[in-house]
Order: structure tokens, then sequence, then C-alpha cells
């Protein structure tokens, strides 16, 4: 296919679904999903007695200078929170070679080069470091 055909191919309207509208992906329903694969998360870490929260307006705004989607008070509520990030995916895109990666381990150190590493960490290992740290 040409990029003119390319082009043109995508021109074209959108097929519409069963209520006659065309079809839109929304981004209220990414914000929902979003807003409750976060909370999944706190409540996590709330069962295992560790403090967290979602940050206010995550992701939508750069609230204070940070734009994080959790504070994780792994040292304590008097001690600064870890700050976090949480992604999901539908299809595990992104995240299926970093699994076939980490296998059954307990960690998986990825380092760009001249980069700082990075730690995977399945949540059973996680659970299992934070019940450490909390004692």
């Amino acid at each position: 296919m040409t990029a003119k055909q390319h082009r043109e191919r995508k021109r074209e309207p959108r097929p519409p679904t069963t209520s006659g509208l065309p079809l839109t992906i929304s981004g209220a329903r990414h914000r929902r999903k979003g807003n409750r694969i976060e909370r999944e998360i706190v409540e996590r870490h709330r069962a295992l007695g560790v403090h967290a929260e979602r940050y206010p307006l995550s992701g939508a705004s750069r609230f204070r200078g940070s734009g994080h989607d959790l504070d994780v008070y792994a040292f304590g509520r008097e001690e600064a929170p870890l700050v976090a990030e949480v992604k999901a995916r539908k299809n595990g895109a992104g995240f299926t070679v970093l699994e076939a990666w980490l296998g059954e381990f307990d960690a998986l150190f990825l380092r760009r080069n001249h980069g700082e590493p990075l730690v995977v960490l399945p949540w059973r290992v996680w659970a299992r470091l934070l019940g450490r740290v909390r004692r």
C-alpha cells in the first residue's frame, strides 16, 4: 500500500455501531479504568497494613509539580512516601516480554547503557519485602 493509499484509507469514516453512532474511544472509559486499577493497588497495600493513597488528580495535571499516581508509605506515615506510577494494559502490550524475562524468578533487573538500573518485582515479592520493612 502506498502512502497516498494509506492516507486515503485513514479518511474513510468508521463503521457505525449498533446504536448507529460512529465507534469512538472514550477518554472517560480510560480514566475510569486507570482510577479502578489505582484503587485496587491502594487496597492491596492496605491489606498488607501499608498506608497508600492515590495522588490528587493523578495523570490529569501536575498537581504540586508531580504527575505520579500513588503515594506508598512503606516506611510509615511519618516518613516520605515512595511515589509510584501505575500502568495497566488489556492485552499486556509492553508487559509480556518483561513477564517472560521474569518468569518464576523473584526480581528482574533492567539497565540501559549508562542508565540507572530498574527493578521489576512480582506482587508476592513486593508484599514480602513490605512485611519485613514494616516490622
